[in-house]
């Protein structure tokens, strides 16, 4: 079983990253990142971790803006515009799901595309459907990172995502296309989903399921890219029982470790290219 380590891929990508915030510094350029957080949910505590060490070895600024669950939607696009117009902000991830109280509709609609680092807003998506150059969202960017630092030919691999939000699985379709990757997207109302993910090639998984992928998810030719963020005994796991299915499959990333490391060097690059207005 090869171990898919994302460390390995992020420091591939630290040459470029390092190389990019140098050149910043030297035009006195300070990029910065805006951080918007609604309530405080554990899987966002952890991203947030993860980003505020890479950031730091790159000399990127976060400014986080935390607010109550209970906020009105009013209030919050009133916030969220002040963010979006700010000049020393060159780039916004937004933690999401919203709270149910919320909906992020507005920001969706309203984020400047120049600041869009994670490709939330409806601008930069249809951009990616239509295969247009824009901001890619950081956790799919980082799967495709992934499977090319480690030399897995997507050309009619047949791969099986398991989730379909904005956020992953819906935009990672679309990515994997381009690869000329054929893409079967399952959900939590899927039928018979471990028999058709043991009859694919890849699986990717981002269902916020701790342990739903099990040995009968699998094969000895599965290769498993977990994308899950859960807390399971109050430790973090994917959505793999890693322990059952690593001892059968022929690679996976592990949590943490894997998808979290180079999603947060992608986060980066974004960030940096923004900052230069490069996209």
């Amino acid at each position: 079983m090869l171990l898919l380590k994302g460390s390995e891929v992020a420091n591939n990508l630290k040459n470029d990253l390092v190389k990019l915030s140098d050149e910043l510094k030297i035009k006195n350029q300070n990029p910065a990142l805006g951080v918007i957080r609604v309530g405080n949910n554990e899987s966002d505590s952890s991203y947030l971790k993860g980003i505020s060490k890479k950031f730091q070895e790159l000399n990127i600024k976060i400014n986080l803006f935390e607010f109550p669950e209970d906020i009105t939607q009013n209030n919050f696009n009133s916030e969220f515009d002040k963010i979006n117009l700010n000049n020393n902000i060159h780039g916004i991830l937004m933690f999401r799901p919203l709270p149910k109280n919320l909906n992020d509709e507005y920001a969706r609609k309203n984020i400047n595309p120049l600041k869009d680092v994670d490709c939330m807003g409806y601008i930069n998506l249809a951009k990616l459907f239509a295969g247009e150059k824009c901001f890619y969202p950081c956790t799919p960017a980082g799967i495709i990172e992934i499977l090319k630092f480690y030399n897995i030919d997507l050309t009619g691999l047949n791969v099986v995502i398991i989730g379909r939000s904005l956020v992953i699985g819906k935009p990672l379709a679309m990515m994997l296309l381009k690869y000329n990757a054929t893409v079967t997207i399952c959900h939590s109302k899927t039928k018979n989903l471990n028999t058709i993910c043991k009859n694919s090639d890849l699986i990717i998984t981002a269902a916020g399921h701790a342990n739903l992928i099990n040995k009968s998810f699998v094969n000895e030719n599965s290769i498993i890219i977990d994308a899950g963020i859960n807390f399971y005994n109050n430790k973090l796991c994917g959505d793999v029982n890693f322990q059952e299915v690593s001892e059968i499959v022929k690679s996976i990333t592990p949590v943490p470790g894997g998808v979290g490391s180079v999603t947060t060097s992608i986060l980066a690059k974004n960030l940096l290219n923004a900052c230069s207005a490069l996209i």
